[in-house]
């Protein structure tokens, strides 16, 4: 039966719902585990035949995002204690890696650090056995502090500063891209003993974010590249490519791993036996993973068959991270829009008896604590379209529930919801439809938060880019490799 957890990032000491073994473990200054006899919820609470389900996922998300807001009292709280906060189901990474083992048991993933450098769900991806993708020394640090061994670090940036590479010449991190000339040489004379992927351009015009405008080599280049790296005495070792952060197209990759073997028998004739593919990026947490591994895992087995010996890596971020995180904002201000204009309260033909303002064809401006600067950023950054949905209205808690959906009914309200910054670019939706009226003191939540959010948030205008992350786990074996 599943035990969930809850772990929680929080400055402090907290409360939370006790889910497991009649414990909560809170994440204190110190950054030592503090454990709390305080539940009220135990395991069998859960419905039974759930486990390893979403379902149960979906409840223990609620339960932890109930108690919190409905613990904070924003007429009377203390500051930031109504601050946004996330809710981070570790199960649903593990449930992600099962799935890609299932769709591309040949390819051993690579998790894109960039992506989301949150410690626990490293430590998970870690005790899993993923290899990491770095692109920073900073990166670095981190994996290398939990113990992994430098061999599961690939350091994918072709373009790196000189200082960066004495230090993972220290600290044995050997493998690493290039793609071109300048970059060779730099590698000869900092770091010649380093394992060299020479990564290819691709056509990324179907992905989210492209890359080919800054990184990759063209097939007129490579050979070029190889007999360079050969008088230089550099070992390249595989050939990399990336088709481009939230690939929407298969073929994409098929025609990368057509151009990947192209490059290999050209390496060959400089005497490389390239041992490693590095099949990049591109994948998303959506119905769509299945279709691109179906194209890639064909693809790999036709010209990289399992009998050549090639190894086959991946560099998957937000296919992990996006849907394990929830996030939680609350509506901190709210501005009423009739016929175009801002209803003054000096309006008298606008408010009723008891001073409230009257429906009628009203729209609602509301603005939460956090926006296109802070955990929204992917808006602006990673071409997302997050979608909200009511958390807490009225006094009830409205969870996974139908009114916390968006609503095509006539009769339902329509808002505009904005971040707290006095930049007017700050905008998360633009129009959408509750049939619920929201206040000040009300929350929305919004799901498949864990990618490009936390990690490129700012504090401009003063906010914090820090926010709580409220821990839950799904899975009895995440909780397993994770000691819990």
């Amino acid at each position: 039966m599943v035990m969930p957890t809850v772990v929680s990032d929080r400055m402090g000491t907290i409360d939370f719902i006790d889910y497991t073994n009649n414990h909560v473990f809170s994440k204190c200054q110190t950054d030592s585990l503090n454990t709390v006899n305080n539940g009220s919820l135990k395991h069998d609470d859960y419905p039974h035949g759930l486990a390893n389900g979403k379902l149960v996922a979906k409840q223990m998300i609620g339960d932890a995002l109930r108690q919190r807001v409905e613990s904070i009292d924003s007429e009377f709280c203390e500051p930031g204690d109504e601050d946004t906060f996330f809710v981070a189901d570790l199960g649903e990474v593990y449930r992600q890696h099962l799935r890609w083992k299932l769709n591309l048991p040949r390819v051993k993933p690579f998790y894109a650090v960039k992506c989301h450098p949150d410690d626990r769900l490293l430590q998970l991806l870690a005790a899993l056995g993923t290899g990491f993708d770095c692109a920073s020394k900073a990166e670095i640090e981190q994996v290398l502090r939990m113990g992994v061994d430098p061999s599961r670090i690939i350091y994918a940036q072709p373009c790196k500063t000189n200082s960066y590479l004495r230090y993972v010449a220290q600290q044995g991190v050997r493998q690493m891209t290039f793609d071109n000339a300048d970059e060779l040489r730099k590698i000869a004379r900092l770091y010649p003993d380093a394992e060299l992927f020479l990564r290819i351009l691709t056509d990324d015009s179907s992905s989210l974010c492209r890359f080919s405008m800054k990184f990759g080599a063209s097939l007129d280049s490579t050979d070029g590249l190889l007999g360079l790296a050969r008088q230089l005495g550099l070992n390249v070792v595989g050939v990399s490519f990336h088709v481009g952060s939230g690939a929407s197209d298969p073929t994409a990759f098929l025609k990368a791993v057509q151009d990947a073997h192209v490059v290999f028998q050209q390496a060959a004739a400089y005497g490389y036996n390239l041992k490693t593919l590095d099949v990049g990026g591109g994948f998303c947490s959506d119905d769509t993973f299945e279709q691109m591994a179906n194209v890639l895992r064909a693809a790999l087995d036709e010209y990289f068959p399992a009998h050549t010996g090639v190894n086959l890596i991946a560099e998957p971020g937000r296919y992990y991270a996006s849907s394990a995180f929830t996030l939680a904002c609350n509506i901190i201000a709210r501005r009423t829009i009739q016929d175009g204009s801002a209803v003054s309260v000096s309006d008298s033909s606008s408010m009723s008896d008891d001073g409230s303002v009257n429906n009628g064809d009203a729209r609602y401006m509301v603005y939460v604590n956090d926006g296109l600067y802070g955990n929204f950023s992917s808006i602006m950054f990673d071409h997302q379209h997050p979608v909200a949905k009511i958390l807490r209205a009225g006094g009830r808690t409205m969870y996974n529930s139908v009114a916390a959906h968006e609503s095509s009914a006539e009769d339902a309200i329509e808002y505009s919801i904005w971040g707290p910054t006095c930049d007017g670019i700050d905008r998360i939706t633009e129009s959408i439809r509750f049939r619920e009226i929201l206040d000040v003191g009300d929350w929305l939540y919004f799901e498949d938060m864990g990618a490009y959010t936390k990690c490129s948030a700012t504090t401009f205008n003063g906010f914090s880019n820090e926010h709580d992350v409220i821990y839950v786990c799904s899975e009895p074996g995440a909780m397993a490799l994770l000691g819990l």
